[in-house]
């Protein structure tokens, strides 16, 4: 079985906390794609972990989990959340941590480069969480990239780095205007952080591959959402990485594989953390009321995240995008502190009612939303383990969303612990 789980709408979905439910079924979970710019929380019976990088099925002792050369890769941050989560008690060992060679490592100075193009952008900012992963892919397609297997290679650093630097200096001392990148510090940087990770790395494509021909199952872990996409997303508000589900076997490094499953993942309302549009933002109370009760801050950043009513127009063009065959409904428990329950059925947009996602960026800047309101049912859910167990108006808000968005819910998210959720038939 090869089923990849994946975000429906701007990420912040839940889906480390789907990853971490269903990994119990999968030997292996592969992360695809994207850096360190965005963060899955698992809650679990040995506790509550933030991963940037590493994919959520690290928490399970008997499942190998794998970075793929899809993704990008900060050395430093990657040493520290392996120190760090080694250290509240999960198993990380290169027997379950299996890191491509083919990987794009995350310079400092992509970093660098990050932040001093925000700086320069300043009110015009596309919100990026300054962590260099515009800068890396940009240099990945310009062929100017260093990849993991690098570290297993000294003369494929020392024959480019002189020259790659040289380039980056162009760009920051003659640019920006800042003191020029120093060759030393990276050799340093590289030594020291590379040095400890050189034993993860290897052919993930033939590791996986062998594990596939053996009957084994694997799970695909996207970060972010269809809507940051950089083809499908609201760009320039995007990653700059494809989080769509149909990339997975690629950014795994097996693009010879097909997925059998695709597991969509939405909350029952909105979030969004970053710059660009997002027409169903809530600024009232309500939206007060939703950021605080589902403590709506980046798992990577702290940012407070923009919170809006579930969001039927984007969702629909989300699951258009990522052909899910099954939709995971997480925090539906934060709801019920409300009254009523707000959902945006429709767009205004140009002065006309519509219920098409624009992709312009002109017309989605400019949309505003048309909310719907169903009642609330005011009552703790999260004891609840089935769908009958739930309260009627509970009931009926499943309903409703899997009619609008026209894909069967299949989980039911009613808390963040492990056992809190439900199997909707």
């Amino acid at each position: 079985m090869l089923t990849a789980v994946v975000g429906i709408n701007w990420g912040d979905e839940g889906k480390g906390r789907m990853v971490d439910l269903l990994s119990s079924s999968y030997d292996v979970v592969v992360r695809y794609q994207g850096g360190n710019n965005a963060g899955h929380t698992v809650v679990n019976e040995k506790g509550t972990f933030i991963l940037n990088l590493l994919p959520s099925g690290i928490t399970r002792d008997e499942t190998v989990c794998v970075m793929g050369p899809g993704m990008v890769i900060d050395l430093e941050h990657l040493v520290n959340e392996i120190e760090k989560n080694r250290a509240a008690g999960l198993k990380i060992n290169p027997d379950r941590l299996k890191i491509s060679d083919k990987a794009v490592i995350c310079m400092p100075y992509h970093k660098l480069l990050d932040g001093l193009e925000e700086d320069r952008l300043a009110g015009k900012a596309y919100g990026s969480t300054r962590r260099g992963i515009s800068p890396v892919y940009s240099d990945k397609y310009m062929k100017k990239a260093f990849k993991m297997g690098d570290l297993l290679d000294d003369k494929a650093i020392n024959d480019r780095l002189a020259g790659v630097l040289e380039w980056k200096n162009l760009t920051v001392e003659k640019g920006y205007g800042v003191a020029p990148i120093k060759e030393e510090d990276v050799r340093a940087w590289l030594e020291k952080y590379g040095g400890v990770l050189k034993d993860y790395v290897c052919d993930t494509t033939e590791y996986l591959k062998n594990a596939i021909d053996a009957g084994k199952s694997v799970m695909f872990e996207a970060q972010l959402g269809a809507l940051r996409d950089i083809d499908f997303g609201i760009y320039p508000y995007t990653s700059a990485s494809s989080t769509i589900a149909a990339y997975a076997p690629v950014g795994a490094g097996i693009p010879f594989a097909h997925l059998d499953g695709v597991v969509g993942i939405t909350k029952a309302y909105s979030s969004c953390v970053g710059a660009g549009p997002f027409t169903c933002e809530l600024f009232d109370e309500i939206g007060d009321k939703i950021r605080e009760e589902g403590h709506e801050y980046g798992a990577a950043t702290g940012r407070p995240r923009r919170v809006g009513g579930f969001d039927v127009v984007a969702t629909k063009y989300g699951v258009l995008m990522q052909a899910p065959t099954a939709i995971a409904l997480t925090k539906l428990d934060i709801l019920s502190v409300l009254d009523k329950i707000p959902v945006c059925t429709k767009y205004i947009v140009n002065g006309v009612e519509t219920d098409k996602f624009p992709t312009g960026e002109t017309a989605l800047n400019e949309a505003k939303p048309v909310y719907e309101y169903l009642d609330g049912w005011k009552t703790d859910i999260s004891g609840c383990r089935s769908f009958e167990e739930l309260p009627e108006n509970a009931q009926k808000y499943i309903r409703f969303i899997e009619k609008a968005i026209n894909c069967p819910i299949k989980y039911v998210s009613v808390g963040a612990e492990r056992d809190q959720y439900f199997v909707k038939d």
